[in-house]
């Protein structure tokens, strides 16, 4: 409590960022020219650039889901959306292991979205990518492309320009 007010104080947040480093502070991107200080007053939901996953990057199901719950941070828009993308791959995730390590990891992360702690989740997420990486076998490759569900249809695929004319099918089409 302070002694001016009578209530109690507000958590506060200092921020070290280095030139050019980037923060996503309730949704909105703040990139510094220089090194700054910032000290966030007041309750903000926020995530350095380190910590954000590129949807690229997003190549297993734990990624997806750390993905899907950065969006609810970063873009509060989609929080909807991403809510519902991060419910579905969780379940996924949940089907096709008994691991039991991730799947209490996932039910902390999940009370900790339902609560509106998505960054608590974020860390707690990121935790669990040693455990998944040892259950997909650390030695194979991972997959070079984004999950479909984490790329918009009309960018899903490479462009193309449309047909000039449309070619007649022939029997040999049919399957």
């Amino acid at each position: 409590m302070t002694r001016e007010t009578g209530r109690a104080a507000a958590r506060t947040m200092h921020l070290n960022l280095k030139a050019g480093e980037r923060v996503y502070i309730n949704g909105a991107v703040v990139r510094v020219d220089r090194k700054v200080a910032l000290e966030l007053m007041n309750d903000a939901t926020f995530l350095l650039e380190g910590h954000v996953l590129q949807a690229e990057e997003a190549t297993t199901p734990l990624r997806q889901l750390y993905f899907a719950a950065q969006t609810m941070l970063i873009a509060p828009a989609q929080a909807g959306p991403a809510r519902t993308l991060y419910a579905q791959i969780e379940e996924g995730i949940l089907a096709a292991t008994t691991e039991p390590a991730i799947r209490d990891g996932l039910a902390a992360a999940h009370a900790l979205v339902e609560a509106g702690r998505a960054f608590e989740a974020l860390k707690l997420i990121r935790g669990l990518y040693p455990a998944e990486a040892d259950l997909l076998g650390a030695g194979r490759p991972l997959p070079e492309v984004p999950p479909a569900a984490l790329v918009s249809p009309a960018r899903s695929g490479p462009r193309r320009r449309p047909a000039m004319r449309a070619r007649p099918a022939l029997p040999s089409d049919k399957a």
